[in-house]
């Protein structure tokens, strides 16, 4: 047998999403579904796909390794969680409570939650903690068809505690298969200790934090929360700038509660700005004639009870949309990345290609990965199959509809058995 080649098939149908519009409203047609197909991997790559009988006969020239699929499969490229907090301990399930009960964030704050509860037991964690915290719930999002994964730090908010999460994040890549992409966000919130001098804080992160995070190569991202109760942009801009110069790539979390983050975001050429719940139309059209990608978190409203981003609105003025989980101990607490895109596309209408390339595609451009991720020729074998006949029933069950198969570079690093819809 020739190791370097491995085929699968037939499926049932076939998504590659190869050659979709980067940006604006989508079509189902434009899927381009493929019926009794097989794809051919070589080396960790896409080596082709096309009609089952002709790769079959191609592959056992090859010597290749053969897995026949003899009951109804789909496949499609793997899953990206373009925004996560996966990297953090303890749990703030008192707080969902409280706020479902009607609470506000100020009582909550001052009953000892809020997001300082989670830097509390954060700071309190090891290194190891921290590392298998991240490893466990990284490996749980691979059970889903995610394989690459962005996780913020955020929770230290000091120098010491922002370098721990990022180091535990860089061990966690040593365990788990999937991608994971760490993204400093030391400018998550102001730490109590800071609260009245946050230009203090923000000069400590700028000029001591980010220098050390590039000579350690511990993230190549940059992020930070342009909100009323966060960092405004004035106060903000010295740490952006100052990312730039360091050649790290940028992304805002903005126009969660209040607009203003995601111009923030446009003026640094960011990657993303993600959040967007508060956008209105001035932001839209703005986000819309930029290249940062629109990140839609309905992880978020899910948690607290509010808005969707305007997705739709989004798609139809020409942005570039991705959808991602947050997932997080506070507002985000589900971390169930299908479940949470087919919602928001039944709320804000959105065709499953809008959804499908919100999570693989678009998401992909969010994150600045050199390739798109498709299932084309070149591209990393990343793929996930779940076990049914048509790709639509994998949004029509809303995240139910578990993945059967998921690779990643080509090796197969999840299976299990789930009966068909």
């Amino acid at each position: 047998m020739n190791d370097s080649y491995k085929y699968i098939g037939p499926f049932s149908e076939l998504l590659t999403l190869a050659d979709l519009p980067l940006r604006g409203a989508l079509s189902d047609a434009q899927l381009n579904l493929q019926k009794n197909q097989g794809i051919l991997i070589k080396n960790e790559k896409i080596e082709k796909t096309g009609f089952h009988d002709t790769l079959l006969t191609e592959a056992k020239m090859l010597q290749a390794g053969i897995e026949i699929l003899e009951e109804n499969y789909c496949a499609l490229p793997a899953f990206i969680d373009a925004h996560t907090h996966i990297c953090f301990a303890g749990s703030r399930a008192t707080d969902y409570a409280m706020r479902n009960a009607g609470k506000s964030y100020l009582e909550i704050a001052n009953a000892g939650g809020g997001i300082q509860d989670t830097v509390m037991a954060t700071r309190k964690a090891s290194e190891e903690e921290l590392t298998q915290n991240t490893i466990a719930r990284a490996n749980r999002l691979l059970t889903g068809g995610i394989t690459t994964i962005e996780v913020k730090s955020g929770y230290g908010l000091s120098i010491s505690e922002e370098l721990k999460m990022l180091r535990a994040i860089q061990k966690a890549q040593k365990h788990t298969a999937a991608t994971l992409i760490p993204t400093c966000l030391a400018a998550h919130t102001l730490p109590k200790e800071y609260k009245d001098n946050p230009e203090y804080y923000v000069d400590l992160i700028t000029n001591e934090l980010l220098p050390q995070i590039k000579a350690e190569n511990l993230a190549r991202r940059v992020d930070a929360f342009i909100e009323q109760s966060a960092f405004s942009p004035k106060i903000i801009k010295p740490y952006f700038d100052k990312a730039r110069e360091l050649g790290f790539d940028i992304t805002v979390h903005a126009d969660q509660f209040t607009p203003g983050g995601s111009a923030v975001a446009v003026d640094y050429d960011a990657a993303s700005a993600d959040h967007l719940e508060a956008s209105g139309e001035t932001e839209i059209e703005l986000l819309a004639k930029s290249n940062t990608v629109a990140t839609a978190l309905p992880g978020a409203s899910l948690g607290l009870g509010c808005a969707f981003t305007p997705a739709r609105k989004l798609l139809d003025e020409g942005a570039i949309l991705a959808i991602a989980s947050d997932w997080n101990p506070g507002s985000a607490p589900m971390g169930d990345l299908l479940m949470q895109a087919s919602i928001l596309g039944t709320f804000q209408k959105l065709s499953n290609a809008e959804v499908l390339a919100g999570i693989t595609t678009r998401a992909a451009r969010a994150l600045n990965l050199k390739h798109d991720t498709s299932l084309k020729a070149g591209n990393p074998a990343d793929l996930v199959i779940f076990r049914t006949d048509q790709i639509v029933n994998i949004l029509y069950h809303q995240g139910q509809l578990k993945p059967n198969q998921v690779y990643k570079n080509g090796k197969l690093v999840f299976k299990t058995v789930h009966h068909d819809f």
